[in-house]
């Protein structure tokens, strides 16, 4: 484990694997001091944040590294909850190029990307937007769009290298949409985000029907 400093309050623990990260983020989670602030898991890394008036970084990092120490040989990694989100794959823009990257039918992508259950190793870019990996082999490698559009819908579904995710929001965005759901995954206002780092997810597909008919309610 690497200890950096993320400025005056927080450090960054850079570990071996994503497992090992979301093992450390729950450990310090079970037992956190009252100087504790945040905690957030992203593929190998853990960001702790904390109240520098209560104590100092040297003290932090201490404390980080006795917490590993201390981790039992048999925890095992929380599998998280499984969110089930269908998705509208003939509501999408960019299926065609994924098919002639990948060599594979429209069928073939929509079965494998629907056929698979991703784990949710990271949420940024907005609020809310899960990174969702790994894609089947097959399906992976796509590179990002060459000019990224300038408003890409909430709920759009996407894919781009070994990763796939949901736009949350209306934001611009520069992955391969091949579906889109209808459902609302964040409502910010609210402080609706039910997608955490841990979680799994499971795509079920529907027809513009069905679409119509969930739209607008939340996961």
């Amino acid at each position: 484990m690497k200890l950096l400093p993320l400025g005056e309050e927080a450090v960054l623990a850079a570990l071996p694997s994503t497992g090992e990260a979301v093992r450390l983020a729950e450990h310090l989670r079970s037992g956190a001091p009252n100087w504790l602030q945040d905690i957030v898991p992203a593929y190998a890394q853990v960001g702790i944040y904390f109240d520098r008036n209560k104590i100092a970084l040297q003290h932090v990092e201490d404390w980080i590294t006795q917490q590993l120490a201390t981790i039992p040989q048999s925890q095992t990694l929380a599998t998280g909850t499984l969110h089930i989100i269908p998705v509208c794959y003939e509501m999408q823009q960019d299926i065609q190029g994924v098919c002639e990257y990948t060599q594979l039918g429209i069928d073939e992508v929509i079965q494998l990307h629907s056929g698979s259950i991703y784990t949710v190793y990271a949420i940024g870019f907005v609020p809310g937007f899960p990174y969702l990996g790994e894609l089947p082999q097959a399906l992976s490698g796509v590179p990002r769009l060459t000019s990224p559009r300038v408003r890409v819908e909430p709920g759009s579904v996407g894919i781009t290298g070994k990763q796939t995710g949901i736009y949350p929001l209306a934001r611009p965005g520069g992955w391969n949409l091949i579906g889109r759901t209808p459902l609302t995954i964040v409502d910010v206002e609210a402080e609706y985000f039910p997608i955490r780092v841990g979680d799994r997810v499971q795509f079920t597909r529907i027809d513009e029907r069905e679409f119509q008919v969930l739209f607008g309610k939340r996961l």
